[in-house]
């Protein structure tokens, strides 16, 4: 088998394993924060904090939900990282946002952070944050027992194979949260083409 055919039928079996009611929750709980006039703050490091701008992006324009991540301003985040070191830069930015109980977290990450092996330490004290002050995480992960999977009120493994987690795992961070803004209880409006040619999102 040559490895387009290997990682294509990866992505098939990996698509296949999605739990489809956990999308579910996480599209009505993402909805809520709307609802309830929260903001979605969208954190990820890496191909992550890329995903995090456009998923901003996608959740402000198509869903109407007051959206930020802290990666895109980066001369903040580098004042911070610079001065007080990069374990605190998002939780700090958050602190300074107010983040509260009206709000939600989105987190992308391949690991989901660790305390115990320190790594990801800025996204372990964001998600730290948005449990202290009641903000529910919801989160798209590679591994079960990350910070993130274990902290959010809804995560999502993305079951890959480990020689090809970090590819998979990105590419269905994208997969996933296009899922969201497309869904019937997020979406706000169509997306361009679709509103260019009359079709939308199905019923609920």
């Amino acid at each position: 088998m040559s490895f387009a055919a290997m990682y294509l039928e990866e992505v098939a079996e990996i698509a296949a394993s999605i739990p489809r009611q956990d999308m579910e929750r996480m599209a009505e709980g993402i909805a809520a924060i709307r609802e309830r006039g929260g903001r979605l703050f969208i954190v990820g490091v890496g191909g992550g904090a890329g995903h995090a701008s456009h998923a901003v992006n996608d959740f402000r324009k198509i869903a109407h939900i007051e959206s930020y991540t802290p990666s895109d301003n980066v001369s903040e985040l580098t004042a911070r990282v610079n001065d007080e070191g990069w374990s605190t830069s998002y939780s700090a930015w958050l602190r300074t946002s107010r983040m509260n109980e009206k709000d939600g977290m989105l987190v992308f990450s391949v690991g989901g952070g660790s305390r115990a092996h320190d790594i990801s330490m800025n996204l372990v004290q964001a998600m730290e944050l948005a449990t202290e002050v009641g903000a529910p995480i919801y989160a798209i992960v590679g591994k079960a027992d990350g910070h993130a999977a274990q902290a959010a009120e809804v995560a999502i493994v993305v079951a890959s194979p480990a020689a090809r987690r970090t590819p998979h795992v990105e590419s269905f961070q994208a997969v996933l949260w296009h899922l969201l803004v497309s869904h019937p209880a997020v979406e706000a409006q169509p997306g361009k083409w679709e509103a260019v040619e009359g079709v939308g999102a199905p019923a609920a």
